[in-house]
């Protein structure tokens, strides 16, 4: 990434719906641009609560968020896919985790170029929210990576590295500390949106009109 080029940062998980579709807002902001904002990813893990301590879940735990919770939820997605034009495969991804997903894109944030990192990143979401797949298998993850420019023994490598799985979770923490409880949020110049707002929150965020 440029040293000069301008960044705007965002606190996700991709699990969660709305991070998608507020990459799709991103995304019809940038068009606009001239010169495309660069993304400062930083991982967010809405399951924390119930992550167990050798970092599975467990989905017995409650964590208030009952059948009406999600049914509203279902009913946002669906309203703001058909506001920024998108198809999605799924409406909620109760299921899946995506602790792996996560931890592989941060290795590849640290140890590769942008361009690289970004592929993955985009294909992630797409394998999840558009093909429906299970963005916590081993094996779709190292093909993504793969497809992105990386090699399939970093992947595993990455996944079986205790302290990089202890880093990721690090930056969970790290985020909740500045004050990220929901995603996404995105952050620029001192300023932040939440949630998947549209295009014109973004224009407003970054460029004050």
């Amino acid at each position: 990434m440029s040293a000069d080029r301008q960044t705007i940062t965002v606190y996700s998980d991709y699990v969660c719906p709305f991070c998608y579709l507020g990459r799709q807002s991103l995304s019809q902001y940038q068009e606009n641009r001239d010169e495309e904002l660069a993304i400062d990813w930083r991982p967010f893990d809405l399951r924390s609560q119930k992550r167990r301590p050798d970092g599975t879940i467990d989905h017995s735990v409650d964590d208030g968020k009952d059948d009406e919770y999600f049914e509203q939820a279902k009913q946002n997605v669906r309203r703001l896919a058909d506001d920024y034009g998108v198809e999605m495969d799924l409406d909620i991804a109760e299921d899946v985790d995506s602790l792996p997903a996560q931890i592989v894109s941060y290795y590849l944030r640290e140890h590769h170029d942008y361009e690289t990192w970004l592929a993955f990143d985009e294909a992630v979401f797409a394998a999840l929210w558009e093909d429906g797949e299970d963005i916590g298998e081993a094996d779709l993850l190292a093909e993504l990576a793969v497809d992105a420019g990386a090699e399939a023994d970093e992947v595993r490598s990455a996944l079986d590295d205790e302290t990089l799985r202890e880093t990721v979770r690090e930056r969970f923490t790290e985020a909740q500390r500045e004050g990220i409880t929901g995603v996404p949020t995105f952050a620029y110049d001192g300023y932040a949106a939440r949630g998947a707002v549209p295009p014109e929150q973004l224009e407003r965020l970054v460029e004050g009109t």
